[in-house]
């Protein structure tokens, strides 16, 4: 039997490519972690600069003034947000984490009523399917109660970590200054220090990557922000209006997570708060949350087509994989990094896939 080398050489370094650019891929999200302020510092920049250069073309100023005046707004409106933000978020979670128990049993107590309403005597449901029902909700509620305890108390703790909060910001801040002022230099350093060959394959790759990624992102979180926002101010006013909505800014915030996740939306958490209201009495509760959900919707309609160009080619069934992924993974944070991750893996074997991954791999 003759072994054709050629083919197999080929097939191996296709495995070997495959398998190093998932290893890069999760690497580079690692180190993102792990250098979390400079990551802010980058992104917050990459919004800044349109301001920049708009300041140096139309006011007539060096880069290095621009790049000041602009860095000194932001500061000034990033702080007051982060205090304001900060402060209410303390505030909102430390009370609720103390109302957590006075809520575990009135979700016990709802269960309980809705089993005697619903009458399973009827259908001779017998006496331990019951039972086990009953200890089923009550463990879910324990779970779910405990969770949101361990959630609630690791908030507070970052939050009140003022050593930690204060490295963290000086970081970003620091970084955000040099990346504004300093952007040119440190992009000649880079082509001075690296390869030409280097230099040019890390551009082509970066400039596929931030058309894909970084504008279906940028348009994604330009949504979640709208509906943040939008959930935010809604639930401000039901809760100056006496509406029995106690933590806006908690609210509103897990709204927005649940609306960054692929597949989900704001439904997901705003409708069944909206159920639980109406079946605990406070059916003007349920009704503006239900309006507050429809007016969400109908502006994420209207503005998507305009701010998303297209889609990003994914199946949603390979988005929930991802996120599945994600979650066994790392957590809940997983859920939206997951479909990042096969984004940009899909990025970069565009050509394999095109032709067919295992084909291209396999193929003579």
């Amino acid at each position: 039997m003759i072994v054709d080398m050629n083919y197999w050489g080929k097939v191996f370094k296709n495995l070997i490519i495959f398998a190093f650019s998932v290893l890069g891929v999760y690497l580079g999200f690692r180190l993102a972690v792990f250098y979390m302020p400079f990551l802010i510092a980058f992104i917050i920049s990459l919004l800044l600069e349109p301001i920049i250069k708009w300041m140096m073309k139309n006011v007539k100023l060096n880069r290095r003034t621009s790049a000041i005046i602009v860095f000194i707004i932001a500061i000034a409106i990033i702080v007051g947000f982060l205090a304001w933000g900060i402060t209410t978020l303390i505030t909102e979670a430390s009370n609720l984490l103390g109302s957590l128990n006075q809520y575990f049993d009135k979700g016990y107590e709802l269960v309980q009523n809705l089993i005697v309403k619903i009458d399973f005597s009827k259908w001779k449901v017998p006496t331990n399917v019951m039972e086990m029902i009953q200890n089923s909700a009550s463990e879910f509620l324990g779970i779910l109660s405990t969770w949101a305890k361990n959630v609630l108390t690791g908030v507070i703790s970052f939050m009140t970590s003022i050593p930690t909060m204060g490295v963290y910001f000086v970081v970003t801040l620091l970084s955000l200054y040099f990346i504004c002022v300093d952007k040119v230099y440190m992009i000649d350093q880079l082509e001075h220090h690296l390869p030409q060959t280097w230099v040019k394959r890390i551009v082509i790759h970066l400039r596929d990557i931030i058309q894909s990624l970084g504008g279906y992102l940028k348009a994604q979180a330009t949504l979640i922000l709208i509906s943040f926002c939008i959930s935010l101010i809604g639930l401000y006013i039901l809760h100056f209006a006496h509406f029995n909505v106690q933590y806006p800014l908690l609210m509103a915030l897990v709204i927005g997570f649940v609306d960054a996740l692929p597949i989900f939306g704001s439904g997901t958490f705003m409708v069944p708060w909206a159920i639980i209201s109406a079946l605990t009495g406070d059916l003007k509760l349920a009704i503006a949350i239900l309006v507050l959900w429809t007016i969400m919707s109908i502006v994420r309609q209207f503005m998507e087509p305009r701010i998303v160009s297209g889609n990003i080619g994914i199946h949603p069934i390979f988005t929930l994989i991802a996120m599945y992924t994600g979650f066994r993974t790392i957590g809940v944070l997983g859920m939206i990094i997951g479909p990042i991750i096969l984004i940009i893996l899909k990025n970069i074997f565009a050509t394999f896939i095109d032709k067919g991954l295992v084909k291209s791999i396999l193929e003579r």
